[in-house]
């Protein structure tokens, strides 16, 4: 059983019902479907049912929620909360009423009220608009300083000598342009935290950079730095190291040069990239080059499961999401 199949297997077990925000989208309609015929979860989708049928004639929907965010009886109740939610922003029943058009704010609500147990969108909306609900309606998580994202690299069907568990975990490639040194040490604690959960696998963290322990000098290099020393001490067991340049955490001979003595150079499976863009650029070279299936960008950090899709997506990837979302109101 490959880990996705696993991660689905998790996913049935707990019989989680997930709110898909798109209806508009083919795309989501069709994973609505599978999702549902595999038994996966439970699926809402949100849109016009008349439309969606219409649409997509030969996606059968048995078992699928059809939920229109601008007839639902839960309106009214949804207005009064999202008011009090961010009564401190002015917020009026009017302005309310016209976020509440938009099925993200909609699905965002179902999920702070209780009525899903997570959220999957953005297969045709910027991310930054899966992310503003997500952000004022289920806020961040207790204890956690900021929303990350990581995502799950599965090793082409050939392999690949340096994947030994079938697959490896990146962040942030999908959310924060830039960090500081105490927001990416939280990140690659989340991580490995969702790295063990979600995928099952025993984390061993590299904190990347240009620099191997000190082999080159520069603010961006004392910013990775620092954040391996508030990683250590936040997380003491953890198994994590750093600074280390990508062939240094990866390929053993290299680590044992460039890090002698490391428990974590040479054998990483987490990757936590310094930024934003060393990190997308990085997921799309494994994944255009090297074959990789990329699963992501998941997000970590909210009080509530709740995930943005690429706008690239796939049927399976939007099935994939809809699974790892379900197993994360287990974290």
């Amino acid at each position: 059983m490959n880990i996705l199949e696993q991660i689905k297997s998790k996913a049935k077990a707990l019989g989680k019902t997930i709110v898909l925000c798109e209806g508009e989208d083919s795309r989501v309609v069709r994973a609505a479907a599978m999702t549902t015929k595999e038994g996966i979860a439970k699926i809402v989708l949100l849109g016009d049912e008349a439309d969606i049928r219409a649409k997509n004639p030969d996606v059968d929907l048995t078992g699928v929620e059809i939920v229109n965010p601008l007839t639902s009886d839960k309106l009214p109740a949804y207005n009064a909360k999202l008011c009090e939610l961010r009564a401190s922003k002015g917020m009026t029943p009017d302005q309310a009423a016209k976020l509440l058009q938009d099925g993200t704010y909609f699905g965002a609500m179902m999920l702070k009220m209780g009525d899903v147990d997570g959220l999957v969108s953005g297969a045709c909306h910027s991310t930054a608009n899966t992310l503003r609900p997500g952000l004022q309606i289920i806020k961040t998580a207790p204890g956690a300083s900021s929303v990350s994202s990581f995502n799950l690299m599965i090793c082409p069907p050939q392999g690949n000598q340096y994947c030994p568990d079938g697959l490896v975990v990146f962040a942030d490639c999908g959310l924060n342009p830039t960090y500081t040194s105490e927001g990416l040490a939280d990140c690659a604690i989340d991580t490995a935290k969702s790295a063990a959960a979600i995928a099952g696998i025993d984390p061993k963290v590299a904190m990347l950079s240009f620099s191997s322990k000190g082999s080159a000098k520069h603010d961006n290099v004392s910013m990775v730095a620092e954040a391996v020393r508030i990683a250590k001490e936040k997380a003491p067991d953890l198994k994590l190291d750093g600074e280390l340049q990508f062939d240094a955490a990866i390929v053993p001979s290299v680590g044992e040069m460039k890090a002698p003595g490391s428990s974590v150079a040479g054998h990483a499976n987490v990757f936590i990239f310094p930024d934003l863009q060393a990190g997308n650029i990085g997921y799309k070279i494994a994944e255009r080059l090297g074959g990789f299936m990329a699963v992501g960008p998941i997000c970590q950090g909210f009080a509530k499961p709740m995930n943005d899709l690429s706008r690239g997506c796939k049927e399976e990837d939007i099935v994939a999401a809809v699974a790892i979302t379900a197993v994360q109101t287990q974290l």
